[in-house]
């Protein structure tokens, strides 16, 4: 039984991502199983904070209210550690929703991270993806912070751990669908992707190239993968203006074009240790805003 001699007030944050690198079905123990590599970002982050109450009356309450994933991690993460399942949750934090970024993974992995805290749960990462999926029916991959993953997003499991971060790289990202205005897009309003025989083909080749990617830190074999999938997916949900935002990409010497397979956001890569890596953002920042994108951003990702 929860009381106040055994618990506390527990908190969590939690990072997002930047789009993904690579997305699409792979063979996974001997079946087909959809799957994401994501790109690390540390512009925005998601807080939560669990209160535990001791009375049976009090039930689960969430701040703000429409954050029902976020509710039904804390949830399941209660049920999961036989706990009551009552309490406060609160969070906070400065991700834009629905933009390509795991907003809603992000809330939900702070959540659990809150309540594991404010018990000492002892949750592995394996664990969280689990709850993470049936919280939000399709989730991120961010739970995994020490290594790249090939991640099942729909059914919470790791297809491929490369054992090793993404190579670091620089990123000019921008909005890659201005007649949105920045809004974004209703991810779980989008009918699964459908891929042929030929594209399925396709990603076994692309998982081998960033598993090399991975293990010799070449960030140009990145770029390759980062680009192929963007392609491969521009049938379903197009990015206006591809072709030209291609061209622009191999202009101004960036090794690939990445995005949000499921939102408004994508990147220009950079190779970070380019000792001309700053000319080069400068000049795509100026092709894009020639070309109608006005909306950028820089960041760097971690080695």
């Amino acid at each position: 039984m929860v009381t106040p001699s055994n618990w506390r007030v527990g908190s969590a944050s939690s990072p997002v991502h930047h789009g993904e690198i690579l997305q699409g079905v792979f063979l996974n123990r001997g079946r087909l199983s959809r799957g994401l590599v994501t790109l690390p970002c540390a512009m925005y982050s998601a807080e939560a904070k669990f209160t535990p109450v001791h009375r049976d009356d009090t039930g689960l309450t969430v701040w703000p209210r429409w954050k029902s994933k976020a509710r039904r991690a804390a949830e399941l993460t209660l049920t999961e550690a036989r706990l009551p399942v009552q309490g406060h949750l609160e969070l906070s934090g400065d991700v834009p929703p629905c933009r390509g970024f795991g907003s809603s993974t992000s809330d939900v992995l702070a959540a659990i991270g809150a309540v594991r805290d404010a018990f000492s749960l002892s949750l592995p990462a394996e664990q969280v993806a689990r709850l993470a999926v049936q919280a939000e029916t399709a989730s991120d991959s961010l739970m995994f912070v020490s290594s790249a993953v090939l991640f099942a997003h729909r059914e919470g499991v790791i297809i491929e751990d490369f054992e090793h971060p993404l190579p670091p790289v620089q990123v000019l990202g921008f909005g890659c669908r201005p007649q949105a205005g920045g809004r974004g897009t209703d991810t779980m309003a989008l009918p699964p992707a459908r891929y042929t025989a030929a594209e399925i083909q396709q990603f076994t080749r692309l998982r081998k190239v960033l598993r090399d990617a991975v293990l010799s830190k070449d960030v140009g074999l990145l770029g390759t993968v980062a680009t192929a999938s963007t392609r491969m997916n521009q049938r379903h949900l197009p990015i206006p203006a591809l072709e030209r935002i291609l061209a622009i990409v191999e202009d101004v010497g960036a090794v690939g074009l990445q995005t949000a397979h499921s939102g408004d956001i994508a990147g220009v890569i950079f190779d970070r240790d380019d000792p001309a890596v700053d000319t080069y953002i400068e000049r795509a920042q100026q092709m894009l805003g020639d070309a109608g994108i006005l909306e950028q951003w820089k960041f760097t990702t971690d080695d």
